[in-house]
């Protein structure tokens, strides 16, 4: 009976491992997909109706499908450097309590389940769907693992946010295509926040060597190239920011000192010790970067909806 009994524990612990790979506490993340949701509306001209609120539900559900299939691949390849981190050694695959086997047969699952039902939202959520996966096999999966080559990692990273962006327009509007310069600037914005929490990850082990052990890529960064990193995406999110609130949304140049506003918040706490940079599903628990977050996306919101007559007065189009 005791023998029985341990087993069940142990079955027990296996399948609580397992769900631990799924990393459903990071469903926040889904919040990428909002922005593709709101200007889907706004632009569109879609009414919320009860269909589509089903479809935006069907969307998160595969987003998340497919977002855990990928977490269920880093956790399995990344294993052995995970047991190089302070913090991620306990994490089921490097501290050895999920298996291996099922492990693989769990992310093809999860990945079948979330592109099903992408199938049924129509052909722009599932090519949407599945760059998310096929991104989450590059960054993962050698020979290309584009996460350890310095600079390709944050890029091929930070490429889900315009997914995400896409995954949300495409559970509203089906016809219409989402604004190429707001979809650069999303990458760019992804791009500033991933390259912040490489630089507080790097200042943590507090030299090239020992970061290098855990992340590849860490052999070709330095603090100040990923600062200067960090300065260049900043710039280029909010150029394409602009293109495209000129073309589309003048209303919205209004929110640019809160966008700002946030950014200099996020870059300050990448300086902290142990910094929840680094833990991006926890950020929710710091005030200091919800209350500018909040304001941001409630200004946000409403400008895309009111009209400011005087702004197009202030900012009028050239004539040739």
């Amino acid at each position: 009976m005791a023998e029985i009994r341990e087993r069940r524990i142990g079955a027990g612990r296996r399948i609580v491992a397992h769900a631990r790979m799924m990393r459903l506490d990071h469903s926040i993340k889904q919040i990428f997909v909002a922005p593709g949701i709101v200007l889907a509306v706004s632009i569109g001209g879609v009414q919320l109706t009860g269909a589509v609120w089903l479809r935006i539900a069907a969307g998160l559900i595969a987003a998340t499908l497919i977002a855990s299939s990928n977490y269920v691949l880093n956790e399995l390849l990344d294993a052995p450097f995970d047991r190089l981190h302070p913090s991620k050694r306990s994490r089921p695959a490097a501290s050895g309590e999920a298996d291996r086997g099922w492990g693989f047969v769990q992310w093809i699952v999860l990945m079948l389940a979330g592109m099903e039902l992408a199938r049924q939202l129509g052909s722009g959520f599932a090519l949407s769907a599945a760059g998310l996966w096929v991104m989450g096999c590059v960054y993962n999966i050698p020979p290309v693992r584009s996460k350890d080559v310095a600079y390709l990692d944050v890029l091929s990273e930070s490429i889900n946010n315009p997914l995400r962006f896409c995954l949300g327009w495409y559970s509203v509007v089906t016809g219409l295509l989402p604004p190429t310069s707001l979809l650069v600037s999303y990458w760019m914005l992804g791009c500033y926040f991933m390259v912040l929490k490489r630089f507080s990850e790097y200042r943590q082990f507090g030299d090239r060597d020992r970061a290098a052990g855990y992340r590849r890529s860490f052999a070709h960064y330095s603090e100040a190239t990923l600062l200067n990193s960090a300065t260049f995406y900043a710039a280029a999110s909010m150029l394409f920011f602009g293109a495209f609130i000129m073309r589309y949304r003048i209303e919205l140049i209004l929110s640019f000192p809160v966008i700002a506003w946030l950014m200099a918040v996020y870059f300050s706490l990448s300086f902290r010790r142990d910094s929840p940079v680094q833990h991006p599903e926890l950020l929710y628990k710091e005030p200091v970067l919800m209350v500018p977050l909040g304001i941001c996306i409630a200004l946000m919101v409403l400008l895309l909806f009111v009209n400011v007559p005087w702004i197009e007065y202030s900012f009028p189009k050239s004539t040739p």
